[in-house]
């Protein structure tokens, strides 16, 4: 690397020397005129452009924050009014629940918004809808839950722990 850098001093040595003043001023000169082009269209001229793009873009922007705030505040407020109006989760309306989906708990119990349900022998695919529909319908969630598969296709006992949320 040394050799080659050497190499190239001596030969941009020799060029120098044979050029005359005015030459040498020309060359000086091209050579500025290329280096401060170079210099803007690589340093200045991208921020400036950026920062034009960016104050022409801003009032739109900060058009679709308000938006989005203003959305933001109409679906927090949408929650409040849909969660006072999901009932308390009851022994019978689990059970009612359950018998829509072709499914008996062997055990349940319900206390305050907290609901433990035995299952056993029961279709799995059937299960996991009639979980779908509480926590769509009843703004339940499974807080723990303890599935055991049956040698049969499709068939489990399970043990749930639910949640209700936004209870009256």
């Amino acid at each position: 690397m040394k050799l080659w850098l050497a190499h190239a001093r001596q030969y941009f040595a020799a060029f120098w020397a044979l050029r005359d003043a005015r030459e040498r001023k020309l060359l000086l000169i091209s050579a500025a005129v290329i280096a401060a082009a170079l210099y803007y269209l690589l340093l200045i001229a991208p921020p400036l452009s950026g920062r034009e793009q960016l104050t022409k873009n801003l009032p739109s922007l900060r058009e679709q924050v308000a938006q989005m705030q203003a959305l933001s505040g109409e679906a927090a407020g949408l929650a409040d009014k849909t969660g006072a109006s999901v009932a308390a989760m009851t022994k019978e309306t689990l059970n009612a629940t359950l018998a829509a989906h072709g499914l008996k708990a062997q055990s349940t119990s319900v206390t305050g918004g907290i609901a433990q349900i035995q299952l056993s022998g029961v279709s799995f695919a059937r299960t996991l809808d009639w979980l779908i529909e509480l926590q769509k319908t009843a703004r339940v969630s499974v807080g723990d839950a303890k599935i055991t598969p049956l040698t049969q296709p499709d068939q489990i006992d399970a043990i749930f722990t639910l949640h209700q949320s936004g209870q009256p």
